[in-house]
């Protein structure tokens, strides 16, 4: 069984950074595929970024340009650096990990799911 969990959200202001990670449990090394979403008060989760086994990236298009994903195999963990950050950007922002190497934009297509990290952009 894998086990996610998030770290790094908080409050912060319009145009500021943050950095999201994500550890992953596994007792080696692991090329799955891992993902990060979030969710909005009142909206549905939705796709930001992820991260294929061997390191190719895809972004949302809302985020492009502003976030940036990478990972750390080693340590098994993946982090989700964010600059200039948006009011827009205020949500619960999710880990998922799936069992594949390749990425992936559907949720449906993770297996494993963090409990989130809240992440609020406000002045």
């Amino acid at each position: 069984q894998v086990q996610l969990a998030e770290s790094g959200g908080g409050l912060v202001q319009p145009g500021d950074s943050l950095r999201l990670s994500c550890a992953r449990s596994a007792r080696t090394v692991s090329v799955d595929a891992m993902g990060w979403f979030r969710q909005a008060p009142g909206k549905e989760r939705e796709f930001v970024a992820a991260i294929s086994g061997s390191g190719g990236t895809v972004y949302a298009d809302s985020v492009k340009g502003r976030f940036a994903i990478s990972r750390d195999y080693n340590k098994n963990t993946m982090s989700l650096q964010m600059n200039s950050l948006k009011p827009e950007d205020t949500a619960v922002y999710y880990c998922a990990s799936r069992r594949s190497n390749s990425v992936a934009m559907r949720q449906m297509d993770y297996d494993y799911w963090g409990q989130g990290t809240q992440v609020t952009v406000s002045s």
